[in-house]
């Protein structure tokens, strides 16, 4: 279950970074001193808040975003219908693979919802299989047939 916590406040600079953060890294020798000097700080109080925001748990995630089938990977969307007393363990059992990615709860008959992503296509079916061997509970693979791409962007 999500726990409460405070809201955490953001200043002006951590603004910044985030708001640049969400248009990609610079493909270049030193992405995060370029990024640094594009903000007017330094790539020392750059990569200190970045690490902040991730430990206080104002960013979930920072790293590249993949595409797997171009790499020849698989993509699958997957959920289960957990019980609530079992939901806790469940979750460590699927969230200790490697190709669990994205592990959220929902208010909905399937209330765990997951993605797999696997470095063969042809590997997401055993996935499911050692998850469904290790878990006792059935996986409702959903594979993806077509990507649609949304530009999302949170300014903050």
């Amino acid at each position: 279950m999500p726990v409460e916590t405070a809201p955490v406040e953001l200043d002006a600079i951590d603004r910044r970074i985030i708001n640049r953060l969400q248009d990609g890294m610079p493909v270049c020798d030193e992405p995060y001193l370029h990024i640094a000097n594009e903000l007017a700080i330094s790539e020392a109080d750059l990569l200190q808040r970045l690490q902040a925001m991730l430990d206080n748990k104002i960013l979930s995630r920072f790293g590249p975003m993949f595409h797997a089938e171009r790499l020849g990977g698989g993509l699958a969307l997957a959920a289960m219908r957990i019980p609530e007393e079992e939901f806790d363990q469940v979750a460590a059992q699927v969230n200790q693979l490697p190709e669990i990615a994205h592990n959220y709860e929902r208010n909905h008959e399937f209330n765990m919802w997951f993605v797999i992503a696997t470095e063969q296509l042809d590997d997401i079916n055993a996935v499911v299989s050692r998850i469904e061997n290790l878990t006792g509970f059935p996986v409702y693979n959903m594979p993806k047939i077509e990507e649609y791409y949304v530009g999302l962007r949170f300014p903050v």
